[in-house]
């Protein structure tokens, strides 16, 4: 029999121990486990759901001695799941006002707060303060305490609203219920050309998106130990060099700047805004056209986000794989390939003298990735996914190497070439004069 001299400390030590393992340990009977341990010490666990509400802060101290701050803040739950805000610009009384869901958290949980200054081009963002709350409900005042509990590190304001969850036999706790929300990335790429380009080609997107866990489970698709490309990357003498290379860009590609974009997805037309944009040809800009293009996608084991940029973006030059740049060298993801949009009917039957909100739009998600070869098997759990998190989305799918896939494909990147004024070496990873790639930059460091 387990014995604690805090029976409430007992009962969340047993959380914790369950929520640091595996998928498969928080199925219904290790949920079970954690009720019948409690009982045995004479209490329950007692589960809620969560919406936080992050308001702002004031009296952020300058971290530098030139410019103002760019505060930003990092949410853990008893370090089982983590939220990252936005940077908030310049600025010494930042407000966020950003929500933060969550089912299934033991009522003895903690919420622990990390404030950071962004300091762009440093390998180290600057520590403000850090605090803990409980997750009682209510609204919250709470000073943020420096390093060697230095006061007078600012102010932080929250709210939580709290209710009892379900009584749900699968319960996994800590779960991730939304919004859905995105950051967008412009990359360090770009040369004096740019202007003369679309910049989306030097953008990447990270959704964090909610149900991974449900869906998937235990499931990860582990690096293809058949392709030569992942074998650079995580096998032999000169791996730890390729990797060290591949994380370096990453870093840079995903670097949290005041300069990021913010917002959150609540219908599938949200999700067709951020695929707009094109060159102008002519007379007609293609600026708020949804845009004919492919796009490489992983979904990350590390914090369940939706990872994607346009295939042929030139910071893809000179890395073993377009896959890895985006899953930062991890050795397995949930899921990976391409997409790209299409109105229903396919490019092939569209014309441009129609308005896009004419028309029904999908997406077409695979599995093509060399360096995870993900499960054909699993695909509909792709297309599960994405019409969870996207009301409205029409999502098709299909394996690597079929001939509808293969057409449809072409199609998109026709249209492109024929209509929209794209030259043939953009749909490839390509560098043009004066303009300076990714894996240049990282060798400099």
């Amino acid at each position: 029999m387990l014995e604690f001299k805090n029976p409430a400390q007992g009962v969340a030590n047993i959380v914790e121990q369950l929520c640091a393992t595996s998928q498969a340990a928080r199925n219904a009977a290790n949920t079970q486990r954690v009720q019948d341990a409690a009982e045995q010490l004479g209490v329950s666990v007692k589960y809620v759901d969560l919406i936080i509400q992050f308001i702002g802060a004031s009296g952020i101290p300058k971290m530098d001695v030139v410019g103002s701050a760019d505060p930003y803040f990092v949410a853990k739950l008893d370090n089982q799941l983590k939220y990252t805000s936005s940077v908030q610009a310049r600025t010494q009384s930042p407000v966020w006002n950003e929500i933060w869901r969550v089912k299934n958290v033991p009522t003895s949980a903690t919420l622990s707060v990390v404030v950071r200054d962004k300091d762009i081009g440093a390998t180290c963002d600057d520590h403000i303060g850090k605090f803990d709350v409980s997750i009682s409900a209510g609204t919250k005042e709470v000073e943020i305490q420096g390093p060697m509990n230095m006061r007078n590190r600012g102010t932080f304001w929250l709210k939580i609203e709290s209710s009892q969850s379900g009584d749900d036999p699968q319960r996994i706790p800590y779960m991730f219920d939304g919004p859905v929300h995105y950051s967008s990335h412009s990359s360090l790429t770009a040369g004096t050309l740019t202007n003369l380009r679309d910049t989306r080609l030097y953008t990447t997107w990270k959704i964090y998106i909610k149900g991974v866990q449900q869906i998937f489970g235990d499931t990860v698709q582990p690096w293809n130990r058949e392709h030569k490309a992942a074998q650079a990357i995580f096998q032999g003498p000169t791996s730890i060099a390729v990797r060290s290379g591949i994380q370096a860009g990453h870093r840079m590609l995903y670097a949290r700047t005041n300069a990021n974009g913010f917002g959150v997805i609540n219908a599938a037309d949200d999700v067709f805004a951020l695929m707009r944009g094109g060159a102008q040809k002519g007379s007609k800009s293609y600026t708020h056209r949804v845009k004919p293009a492919v796009y490489t996608y992983i979904i990350s084991t590390n914090d369940d986000s939706l990872r994607f940029s346009e295939t042929g973006a030139a910071f893809f030059v000179d890395f073993a794989s377009k896959h890895a740049l985006h899953s930062n060298c991890a050795e397995n993801v949930r899921y990976g390939g391409e997409f790209h949009p299409r109105p229903v009917g396919g490019w092939e039957k569209f014309t441009d003298d129609v308005m896009d909100n004419s028309v029904g739009w999908e997406i077409v998600f695979d599995n093509n990735s060399g360096t995870y070869a993900p499960d054909r098997e699993l695909l509909p759990k792709m297309k599960e996914i994405m019409e969870l998190n996207f009301p409205g989305l029409n999502v098709v799918v299909h394996s690597h190497g079929d001939a509808a896939l293969r057409e449809s494909v072409e199609a998109c990147r026709a249209y492109a070439l024929m209509k929209r004024g794209v030259a043939e070496h953009e749909l490839e990873p390509h560098v043009l004069e004066g303009e300076e790639t990714l894996c240049h930059r990282v060798s400099r460091k």
